[in-house]
């Protein structure tokens, strides 16, 4: 469990092929400093499991599930990562809660400057656009972010300089593809709705 606030922006210093799999090591300091093998780190919002710990980097396999489904597979070396340890019980919930596991690849679409924020517009898959609200929580790249607003095609979001600063999403630009995990809240919602409602009327 993570809750979506980025602690260490990391670096991609290789990539290498394992059959269909990928084992990525990404340099990192922060994260790295008490990580222990088998721990979780989110990486780009994707929870991967620590495989290896280098002097100044950490080592996680990566299987085909994880790069046909997220933007993990197009990684390459000098590619900037968010990094997040997992969330400890009694740490403060800064973000929301965020599981890890990726409900589609978005699509920046437009990134405008705004004062002194970015505003970012980000093309969803259903599957997330089903669960998004007005000033409700989203996770872009393993960034907790607040709705700013629909659009038909997904939802936009403000970035604030701390954000542009601390995070890959500042470097973002349209064309690129984004990591989205929707509130789990709602996934449970709309199960417990289809249950006692019928799936029809969910």
């Amino acid at each position: 469990m993570f809750t979506g606030i980025v602690e260490e922006v990391g670096t991609v210093r290789s990539v290498e092929a394992r059959g269909a799999a990928r084992v990525l090591v990404v340099a990192c300091d922060v994260v790295r400093a008490d990580a222990r093998v088998s721990e979780s780190i989110a990486v780009n919002g994707v929870c991967l499991t620590v495989v290896e710990i280098g002097e100044d980097a950490l080592g996680f396999d990566v299987i085909p599930e994880t790069l046909s489904k997220t933007n993990i597979g197009g990684l390459v070396p000098g590619d900037a990562v968010n990094l997040e340890r997992a969330l400890r019980v009694g740490d403060r919930l800064g973000g929301h809660f965020v599981q890890g596991h990726v409900d589609g690849v978005g699509t920046v679409t437009d990134v405008a400057m705004d004062g002194a924020w970015y505003t970012v517009s980000v093309a969803a898959p259903e599957i997330v656009r089903r669960y998004l609200v007005p000033h409700g929580s989203i996770t872009v790249d393993g960034v907790s972010l607040t709705v700013a607003r629909l659009q038909p095609d997904g939802f936009a979001v403000a970035l604030i300089p701390h954000t542009l600063e601390n995070t890959s999403l500042g470097k973002r630009r349209a064309g690129d593809p984004v990591n989205l995990e929707a509130d789990m809240l709602g996934k449970y919602v709309e199960t417990l709705l289809r249950g006692r409602l019928g799936e029809d009327a969910v």
